[in-house]
């Protein structure tokens, strides 16, 4: 046997050498290799960059790779983009431009790169820093007449400013802004801060903690000054038929001024309007009210108020009888309604349904097309003014009976002869 393998040895290795080959040369005719560019840009990481340092810059932001791979393996690649990953190692860079290679890994086999495009990356780093700035306020307006605005104040009153050094050693101040335009009270609303240079510029990419700030700005009333509510008298009724159902004031509240500090501090907390007449009013209307105001006491501001009377008809409801019509129906048939007539109940403004003319409304059933025969059908309401509505029709329905015509009844002409008596015809 030793002898035999020894005689035949170098056969077997070369037989099983080229049994190998076979096989990989089928599997290669089955499923070949194919290098390619891969179709997509492959976005680059960061990684390892020192928690003391900002990233400044980096270039390119993505990179092309090109690999080599089986077909089948391609298929793969080419509907899970997350197989192919590039990065850039910042690990022990300190602050300045680098030039740094770009890494780049397929996470299947087989697969094999064969070029990255671009191979390397330039990046810019910087040491990053934090500083605390007190919070300026910037107040813009001005509160309403008679009105003055005290002290701001700011919560927190100091915040931090981060990012790179070069960048916050730019930052002069940081503000937060707030208008009181208009004001008649003390104001308090949340304002983001914004840092600025020493010409007035916003600073951006800075982070700021917090990034907002409570601002509450005090509005108090000057001496002489008091903000009072409005009451508006009115006298005289509304027509007939209608009510008032709203009185509005724009403003609702005046500030009142008098030299003499005592006589607004008197005042009942309100003021009257001037009378305004309602003596036959049937509809809104605004009307410019003035006001009767002490003797010394003025208006700090327009003379008037906008009153707004809002009027409306009072509802009321109106049951009648109405005979049905039908229409629709073909000269050759007939239609008998039961029952003939039906109640309304109508409803809308009084001063409408006392005018109304029970004579001028139609209700009505549609039989077009309907072959003879017995139906149910819902009467319709016709020609009701637009705020009238029908409560309730009774009945609901009414029965409609659909039959032929009656045929005409022809009487004979009898010719008399002279002296002849006339006979009675016969009886239908």
């Amino acid at each position: 046997m030793l002898r035999w393998l020894g005689r035949y040895l170098r056969t077997l290795l070369l037989a099983f050498v080229l049994a190998i080959f076979v096989w990989f040369a089928a599997l290669l005719a089955a499923d070949p290799n194919e290098e390619s560019v891969y179709p997509q840009p492959v976005p680059i990481e960061i990684i390892g960059l020192d928690p003391n340092m900002l990233l400044i810059e980096a270039r390119p932001l993505e990179t092309q790779i090109t690999l080599i791979a089986p077909r089948s393996v391609w298929s793969r690649l080419l509907g899970n983009p997350d197989l192919v990953r590039a990065w850039i190692d910042l690990t022990g860079l300190e602050e300045g431009e680098h030039i740094v290679p770009i890494n780049a890994i397929v996470d299947i086999s087989p697969a094999r790169l064969t070029d990255i495009k671009p191979g390397e990356a330039s990046v810019t780093l910087e040491r990053s820093s934090s500083q605390p700035f007190p919070v300026n306020l910037e107040i813009t307006g001005e509160p309403a007449l008679g009105y003055r605005k005290g002290n701001p104040s700011a919560e927190p009153a100091r915040v931090i400013v981060s990012g790179s050094a070069s960048q916050v050693s730019m930052v002069a101040e940081v503000h937060a802004a707030l208008d009181i335009s208009g004001a008649d009270g003390t104001v308090s609303q949340v304002a983001p801060v914004r840092a600025y240079d020493e010409s007035g510029n916003q600073i951006t990419g800075l982070t700021i903690t917090p990034a907002s700030v409570r601002v509450d700005q005090p509005v108090t009333l000057l001496g002489g000054y008091r903000n009072v509510v409005v009451k508006v008298v009115t006298l005289g009724q509304v027509a007939d038929g209608y009510w008032l159902t709203n009185v509005s004031v724009t403003p609702p509240n005046v500030t009142v001024f008098s030299t003499n500090p005592q006589q607004v501090i008197a005042l009942p907390g309100y003021v009257e309007s001037n009378p305004l007449d309602l003596s036959g009013l049937s509809d809104d209307v605004d009307i410019r009210a003035t006001l009767n105001l002490p003797e010394g006491v003025t208006l700090a501001g327009e003379e008037s108020v906008l009153v707004r009377l809002s009027i409306a008809a009072l509802e009321g409801s109106l049951p009648i009888s109405l005979p049905v019509e039908v229409i629709g129906l073909s000269p050759e048939f007939q239609a008998i309604v039961s029952p003939e007539t039906v109640e309304l109940l109508l409803v809308g403004p009084l001063p409408i349904l006392n005018n109304l003319n029970p004579a001028g409304i139609r209700i009505s059933v549609d039989v077009s097309g309907l072959e003879p025969g017995i139906y149910q059908i819902e009467p319709v309401v016709d020609l009701l003014p637009s705020q009238v509505q029908v409560a309730s029709i009774l009945p609901e329905q009414v029965e409609v009976t659909i039959g032929p015509a009656p045929t005409a009844t022809i009487t004979p002409r009898v010719t008399l002869r002279p002296g002849s008596t006339p006979s009675p015809p016969p009886t239908p």
